[in-house]
């Protein structure tokens, strides 16, 4: 039920980040605040596809 998605940088959208997500407990999109070594700050990441 565990799927792999990709995080992307929502200010330099370059893919940083995998992660799993369950399906069951998270239907929409997944987003999270993490550091990116590119914008050299902490960030939103969403969910995009592989």
């Amino acid at each position: 039920m565990r799927d792999i998605i990709l995080l992307f940088c929502s200010g330099c959208k370059r893919r940083n980040y995998s992660t799993t997500k369950n399906k069951k407990t998270i239907v929409g999109k997944f987003s999270i605040r993490k550091y990116c070594s590119f914008c050299n700050k902490h960030i939103e990441h969403k969910e995009t596809s592989p």
